[in-house]
């Protein structure tokens, strides 16, 4: 660790003895400068500026810290910055931090003591700390000199940095759900809009503006080198920020460095090749990939169907609530139908125990069990691939069944690959590539592969046309000499 200058570490000490902060804290207020130095110096960032603290809080979430070691963070940082102004140093550290890049302008700190208010100090993990990442810290409890503020107009047009975006994450979770999107949508666009909230230093989101979104797209596709895939869906998520939660357009970004886009060719399996996996794989795993290669299904779709989802009258599986919300219909193999006989027969057995034991029932999707309060029990609501032990629900304390878990069918399928010394990269949506372009290979309509597979548009489908070999005679000649 960098050493920390002996005045000023006395006078942070002598604080931490003046009883605010709890004895079994003091410890660790300690470290967490001298934590904050080194990461400034690792990370080329400045440590005389207040700004530098948002990424600090950013990497210790990166590490999974807690929330209550975060705020304990804050706080000894922000006052350890009020102790160097007040005793009007002007670094952090003995040596000389690396220059930021060009696009950040130098911004002292300057904050202003106030002698009148306290603040809470986290001492462990007993406490409830509130979400104050990047709000300006606590408060002295003895007056400081302070040098006296300059007014200048400097001063007056300098960006705001460190507030906090909790309201502005609030938000993305509102609109995202009134939209009915996907938990994993929700994932991504909170994920990429830390990353922005990182990049931009916490800047309050009324100063954002369509250059920040330039900036931070040209970092990833320069500094990142990130895929184009990726680079497009940091641009949407933004999008979908400036737009729903922010109430404004960007407008269009031009003069952003983009990620240039390769063409994708998926992967596609033989039918000897996926016979062979299939021998290492045991139940229900087997029968799970015999839907993806047999249906074209995907693994979120496959683990979502329930026993109403079969129809051996007709012969078809009705998928509902697939990619985009939309629910198709694909042909029920007949290779399998004997498994997925005995499989619903098994549940018929672990429904009943089940039940025997006074379980809640399985989950149910949005308000279905507000509207049919026993359908969580009922057989045709119970899951066709279910977990192999009961969940708890801490907030009522009920124990409910969920779907196998799709970690559980990946991990299968890559060690049943291991096994099989394929020569390919397979993964459980590789079955539904090899679905496609097999039944092209077949000579299948593409727009049957298109309803089938449950894309929007057949440009999506077209991709396979380039996993098989083409068939088309390229010589021209009339009808009239067929």
């Amino acid at each position: 660790m960098l050493p920390i200058p002996a005045a000023l570490q006395a006078s942070f000490e002598a604080y931490l003895r003046t009883g605010e902060i709890p004895e079994t804290a003091r410890s660790y207020y300690k470290k967490w400068p001298r934590f904050y130095l080194d990461f400034c110096q690792k990370y080329h960032a400045a440590p005389s500026q207040r700004k530098s603290l948002p990424l600090f809080l950013q990497k210790l979430q990166e590490k999974k810290q807690s929330e209550w070691q975060q705020q304990q963070a804050t706080q000894a940082v922000s006052l350890y910055y009020e102790l160097l102004q007040a005793r009007g140093h002007n670094d952090l550290s003995p040596r000389r931090p690396s220059p930021l890049p060009p696009r950040v302008e130098e911004d002292r700190v300057s904050p202003q003591v106030d002698s009148t208010k306290r603040s809470s100090y986290p001492a462990g993990p007993s406490s409830n700390p509130a979400d104050t990442c990047g709000k300006a810290g606590s408060q002295l409890k003895t007056p400081l000199q302070s040098p006296p503020p300059v007014d200048t107009s400097a001063n007056k047009a300098k960006a705001l940095t460190g507030t906090s975006w909790k309201a502005e994450y609030t938000g993305l979770v509102e609109e995202i759900r009134v939209r009915h999107y996907s938990p994993k949508t929700l994932k991504t666009y909170r994920l990429w809009l830390r990353h922005f909230q990182a990049f931009t230093r916490s800047k309050p989101s009324e100063s954002l503006t369509a250059a920040d979104v330039k900036e931070f797209l040209t970092w990833l596709a320069v500094k990142r080198e990130v895929s184009a895939s990726t680079q497009n869906q940091a641009f949407n998520a933004l999008l979908f920020f400036y737009r729903h939660v922010l109430h404004r357009e960007f407008g269009k970004v031009e003069g952003v460095i983009r990620a240039k886009r390769k063409p994708y060719i998926p992967v596609v399996l033989s039918r000897e090749e996926i016979k062979t996996i299939l021998s290492h794989l045991a139940p229900p795993h087997d029968l799970v990939v015999k839907l993806l290669y047999g249906c074209g299904l995907r693994l979120f779709e496959c683990l979502n169907l329930r026993v109403q989802c079969l129809n051996f009258d007709a012969g078809v599986i009705t998928v509902h609530d697939g990619k985009g919300q939309k629910d198709r219909t694909v042909p029920l193999p007949e290779a399998i139908l004997r498994e997925l006989l005995a499989q619903v027969e098994n549940l018929k057995d672990l429904h009943q125990r089940d039940l025997t034991r006074k379980y809640a029932g399985v989950f149910l999707v949005n308000v279905l069990e507000k509207k049919y309060p026993k359908a969580a029990k009922e057989f045709i609501w119970q899951w066709l691939f279910p977990a192999k032990d009961l969940t708890r629900v801490p907030e009522t304390g009920e124990y409910r069944r969920y779907h196998l878990h799709e970690t559980q069918v990946q991990k299968a399928i890559k060690e049943a690959v291991g096994k099989a010394r394929l020569c390919k990269r397979a993964s459980a949506h590789t079955f539904r590539h090899s679905f496609a372009s097999h039944l092209l290979q077949a000579n299948y309509d593409i727009r049957t592969i298109q309803e089938l597979l449950g894309h929007s548009d057949v440009r999506t489908t077209m991709i396979y046309t380039h996993t098989v070999k083409s068939r088309t005679i390229k010589e021209a000649k009339s009808p009239l000499d067929f």
